[in-house]
């Protein structure tokens, strides 16, 4: 029954994967031909809007996107709809409180951000807000009901759409960022209209019943996720204000483009931690043991790092072909960003979030996030007296964020009752490392030999499919096997 459940789980975590890719890979494209049709100062400016919107997007969502993860598992399916209704609602006032702010304190965010460009854009995006906060949460109503294919679909179709309005009128057109915004107001609209209608998908032949779950209920379960959403944009904002405040919108465009997550990484985690929360939180309402939620654990942590080491040390070794090829050579020092970044992908695939939000431990979740918001913000500080260099405060804050995983980690052990080594398979981990590495020199070494084409784009296909070709070879001779993980999705491709 273990296995079904682990399968089941791979199958739903490969749809809600697939939504995000298609996601990532839109959100690149667009990035990729704005950063060509933008001057640089223009393409600053727009990445700022987006750095502002994403970093009170967490605020103003108030933590409520998560409810449905948390409560939905522990109510009947016939009550799913009235919750659903009443979070929804509570997005909507949210969206509405959020746009009014951006309209009102757009020039006051500029000067905070040295770019008075940037307050116009801000007041003709502010409407944005409205439509979107109450598409948030989808993931995890599909994920609770199994049905994530359809989370898939619809993360396909909004940014198809979202890439169609934004960049179309800049490629075609001639259009500036202006009309590019405007496109964005726009699609958002049908955006809203389309949640709405995909929201009701899990309960259709349904008898809806009304829940006695309160809006006390969810607010207490949600306030101490805004706090923690207040501590998170602190941690989020101050490598950006510190590049923009020092360094100018050039340098933030540099950053901004580089300083990311490896799409494919956060592609993965964030899709296991969606479908993760909903299932830890039934197990624990069930009464389940230490043992089954580690077992759980540890086989996903296991799959995770067999798909997110290989990928994290290709990307590093050529990142700055990377950053070449997708925004130009004026972007090349985007590369050392991206290289400091995805160090702290070795060790993010560790998701302590759904532990914690499934144990209701959301208070010590705020603290925590406090404790390192001010830790970031007083150490950035000193590092800018000492360095005076971007790259500096980038890794400061990749330090921080690796001793914050490891903080949570021994926190969720603790309410566990388990020791903490318990959490990861370190011999699985130290293999997949290894063998990366070790085809990665192999790459390298062929490299040296000057056999491949000279074109950019094609070397890196060759490498990267060479890679992965060593990669499976290899792989059996240590014990490590992508089968686990290929073939519940097979099986459910061929049904």
């Amino acid at each position: 029954m273990k296995k079904t459940s682990r399968s089941s789980n791979t199958v739903q975590a490969f749809w809600v994967a697939s939504g995000s890719l298609s996601s990532i890979a839109l959100a690149i494209v667009s990035a990729a031909i704005l950063s060509r049709y933008f001057s640089k100062s223009d393409y600053g400016t727009y990445k700022q809007v987006v750095y502002v919107y994403s970093s009170l997007l967490v605020l103003f969502s108030a933590g409520l996107p998560r409810v449905y993860s948390y409560f939905l598992p522990r109510y009947t399916h016939e009550e799913g709809l009235s919750i659903v209704k009443k979070v929804s609602k509570m997005l909507l006032v949210s969206g509405l409180l959020f746009c009014t702010f951006l309209y009102f304190l757009s020039e006051p965010i500029s000067m905070v951000m040295h770019n008075p460009s940037l307050a116009y854009p801000l007041r003709v995006f502010s409407p944005i807000p409205l439509f979107l906060l109450p598409t948030l949460g989808l993931e995890g109503i599909f994920a609770t009901y199994r049905k994530t294919m359809y989370l898939a679909i619809y993360n396909t179709i909004s940014r198809f759409l979202m890439l169609l309005f934004i960049v179309v009128p800049v490629v075609f057109f001639k259009g500036s960022l202006t009309e590019a915004l405007y496109g964005w107001v726009f699609i958002s609209v049908l955006t809203f209209f389309l949640a709405l209608y995909f929201k009701t998908i899990p309960f259709r032949s349904l008898v809806a019943k009304p829940t006695n779950l309160t809006y006390s209920q969810l607010f207490e379960f949600s306030l101490p996720l805004v706090t923690a959403s207040l501590w998170g944009i602190a941690i989020k904002a101050a490598d950006p204000f510190f590049i923009s405040h020092y360094f100018g919108s050039s340098v933030f465009a540099e950053y901004s483009n580089g300083f990311i997550e490896l799409p494919f990484v956060s592609m993965i985690t964030s899709s296991t931690s969606v479908v993760l929360l909903p299932v830890f939180s039934k197990m624990i309402q069930d009464g389940n043991t230490v043992d089954s939620l580690l077992a759980t654990w540890t086989s996903v942590l296991q799959k995770s790092a067999l798909l997110i080491y290989p990928l994290v040390v290709f990307f590093i070794f050529y990142a700055e072909s990377i950053m070449v090829l997708l925004y130009s050579e004026k972007y090349a020092a985007s590369g050392v960003y991206f290289q400091i970044n995805m160090v702290l992908n070795f060790f993010n695939i560790i998701i302590f979030a759904p532990l914690f939000l499934a144990m209701g431990k959301t208070k010590l979740y705020s603290h925590l996030h406090l404790i390192f918001a001010l830790i970031l913000w007083g150490s950035d500080f000193i590092v800018i007296q000492l360095f005076y260099t971007p790259e500096a405060i980038a890794i400061n804050t990749t330090f921080f964020q690796v001793v914050k995983i490891f903080l949570f980690m021994y926190w969720s052990a603790r309410f566990l009752n388990v020791s903490f080594y318990r959490f990861f398979p370190f011999l699985v981990l130290l293999k997949v490392l290894f063998l990366s590495l070790f085809v990665v020199g192999i790459l390298k070494a062929i490299s040296l030999c000057n056999i491949l084409p000279n074109w950019l784009f094609i070397q890196l296909i060759l490498n990267f499919v060479l890679y992965i070709i060593l990669l499976l070879g290899i792989s059996p001779f240590l014990g490590l096997s992508y089968k686990e993980i290929i073939k519940p999705l097979l099986k459910k491709i061929s049904k």
